[in-house]
């Protein structure tokens, strides 16, 4: 007899199935995960993958909460400057890996235990460090604001590479007459057509003027 519990490489648990739900989630886009194609992944009946899942929003509260689990939170003795640095360019990056998360990353009114250790470690962190906590929500807000919409505004950009960008930049230009855009033609010129031009660089300048606008706040180290 068949295990309705097991399918491709042994039984099935609810990481499994949040594991698998995620790979496809980045390989076609969340907009595409139904529980019919991730039973097909996971080599089972749809209906046996609500033995780990309750429904679908279970499924995608399970995912977010494994993309925040693989956020990395620095040490206590880690300054708050450097803590906040670090988790940054985590987080930035677990999007990088995992883009269907933009814009669902806070959208969870089940937050999962990865998401509230996440969080509480973070406010930890700074009240650690001896902000209020006004201060402390404050700059979750900040931080949170620009890492996620940085995220999204890469994404949607319509180049990935250096030579995409050129291409497209080149495209633009040639659509406006010489001078008509003097101040376009020059960032495009002497900053975006350069060849050590990555759009997402001014990730770290921006961060860090946020952070820098954070330490005037009057915290105390």
């Amino acid at each position: 007899m068949t295990d309705p519990g097991a399918g491709r490489g042994g039984r099935l648990n609810r990481d499994r199935v949040l594991r698998a739900a995620i790979a496809l989630a980045d390989a076609d886009g969340i907009e595409s995960l139904t529980m019919r194609k991730l039973g097909e992944k996971l080599g089972i009946e749809a209906m046996s993958l609500y033995n780990h899942v309750a429904n679908k929003g279970d499924l995608v509260d399970g995912m977010i909460d494994a993309v925040f689990g693989e956020i990395d939170l620095p040490a206590d003795e880690a300054d708050w400057r450097t803590a906040m640095r670090r988790r940054a360019i985590s987080v930035r990056a677990a999007l990088s890996r995992h883009p269907w998360a933009i814009g669902r990353m806070e959208s969870r009114a089940t937050p999962g235990p990865a998401t509230l250790r996440h969080h509480d470690a973070v406010i930890g962190i700074l009240r650690g460090a001896g902000f209020s906590i006004e201060l402390a929500a404050h700059a979750v807000s900040a931080l949170d604001s620009y890492i996620y919409g940085f995220a999204l505004q890469q994404k949607n950009l319509p180049f990935d590479t250096a030579k995409d960008t050129a291409k497209i930049t080149q495209t633009i230009m040639a659509r406006f007459a010489s001078g008509e855009y003097p101040h376009l033609t020059e960032m495009a010129v002497e900053h975006v057509l350069q060849p050590s031009y990555d759009y997402g660089n001014e990730f770290a300048f921006g961060l860090d003027l946020i952070l820098d606008g954070l330490d005037r706040a009057g915290h105390t180290t």
